[in-house]
């Protein structure tokens, strides 16, 4: 029996700071779907030769596809634990990720909302901006990646919440605060 946590969060929350944190410490895989359509398309897989034409058009995969990837990923591994971050994006994969881990096997432990106040991610995304260098990340574009985000992800937080696996996590404090929360969200939901 395998297990998959979820991480939800916007940007600058530091969902993938706590994820690869998890992953090191605990053992877990992160799967990227990006990584995954990646490495398909340099090992010219059958999938990969699907889904390379539809990226170079700038399209988006379909989800039929992303399933098949993620589904074939999962059963090469022999005892799955996973980490998914960046998926799903909508409300059709999550049942469709649902009904594939309940096919192969995998319990979903716990789908990990890692939540900051709107005007704390922008100061945080702002800061980024200014240490990478990315004059592209002004504070219009960064308040409008949060509204889309808001608008495409509250349908997944509503359908994880119906479902019971839906663990909020206050991401305000320092990365090891933010991260006992994770442990004891975890720990209630039976994680080792």
């Amino acid at each position: 029996m395998g297990e998959a946590v979820i991480f939800l969060g916007p940007p600058g929350a530091g969902k993938g700071t706590q994820a690869k944190r998890l992953a090191a410490e605990k053992g877990y895989r992160q799967l990227s779907t990006g990584d995954i359509l990646r490495s398909h398309i340099a090992r010219g897989t059958e999938l990969g030769r699907k889904v390379g034409p539809i990226l170079d058009r700038g399209d988006l995969v379909p989800d039929d596809l992303i399933l098949e990837l993620v589904k074939e990923e999962i059963a090469a591994m022999p005892a799955p634990r996973i980490i998914f971050d960046g998926f799903p994006r909508t409300y059709a994969q999550a049942e469709a990720l649902d009904r594939l881990l309940a096919e192969l096997g995998v319990e979903l432990r716990g789908v990990l909302l890692v939540d900051v106040p709107r005007e704390e991610l922008i100061k945080r995304l702002l800061g980024r901006a200014e240490a990478e260098g990315r004059s592209d990340d002004n504070e219009a574009t960064i308040r409008n990646r949060l509204a889309v985000y808001e608008e495409k992800t509250q349908p997944l937080v509503e359908y994880y919440a119906r479902t019971g696996s839906l663990k909020a996590i206050d991401g305000l404090g320092s990365m090891d605060e933010v991260w006992a929360r994770i442990q004891s969200a975890l720990n209630n939901g039976r994680l080792p």
